[in-house]
């Protein structure tokens, strides 16, 4: 990889995983591309089958360690399919929770993480997730180092608004506050009267009832 291309990469990952970053992407030819923020996803896989080479999104506004955490995600993907084509019962099933696991140990074992979110990791590790945003102790680590100067004055995580306060979305719904369903908390939208699972870190600015 061009220094120039590295250089790109000091600015999405932590400096001392820059070299391992870069050595995964051309040792399995893939097609990177940082990307838009997208609401459904923070990072992609698609295998070498219409065109002949992998290829791996990830969202541009994650900060440093949420990014390299879901490359790692993406690369464990790539080498389930490396290793058992579409041959998995599950896209996030044992196989891939091997690869995930042992790729991620070899960078807590590099440092590149910081100590609480090394701790939290390790403890992901023993059952990992779809998503780093499934693990909510973990992912709450992590938006400790979201960069908050564009937050919105007013602006709180959904899981510090009691139950039964509206509260407006960055898209613009409005909704009340349900109580907890297992991990999510279940909202009743005040547009169309339908009730959605939100996640409990979810930003939301509450608004006068």
């Amino acid at each position: 990889m061009k220094a120039q291309e590295k250089n790109i990469l000091k600015q999405y990952v932590p400096e001392n995983a820059v070299e391992k970053v870069a050595e995964l992407i051309e040792k399995y030819g893939v097609h990177f591309k940082i990307t838009k923020s997208r609401s459904t996803k923070l990072g992609d896989y698609r295998p070498p089958l219409r065109v002949p080479y992998h290829r791996i999104t990830v969202n541009h506004d994650l900060n440093k360690y949420a990014f390299l955490i879901t490359f790692i995600h993406e690369i464990a993907h790539l080498l389930v399919f490396e290793k058992y084509k579409n041959k998995v019962s599950s896209p996030h099933g044992n196989e891939w929770k091997k690869e995930y696991r042992d790729l991620m140990q070899e960078f807590i074992v590099m440092n590149v993480f910081s100590e609480d979110l090394t701790k939290e990791i390790s403890k992901s590790l023993i059952n990992s997730k779809a998503s780093s945003m499934s693990e909510v102790n973990l992912y709450r680590v992590l938006k400790k180092y979201d960069d908050k100067s564009n937050e919105t004055e007013g602006v709180v995580e959904l899981e510090n608004l009691h139950e039964g306060v509206v509260f407006v979305t960055k898209n613009g719904q409005l909704f009340r506050k349900g109580g907890k369903q297992r991990v999510r908390y279940k909202c009743l939208n005040l547009n169309n009267n339908r009730w959605y699972l939100f996640h409990p870190l979810t930003p939301v600015k509450p608004v006068d009832n």
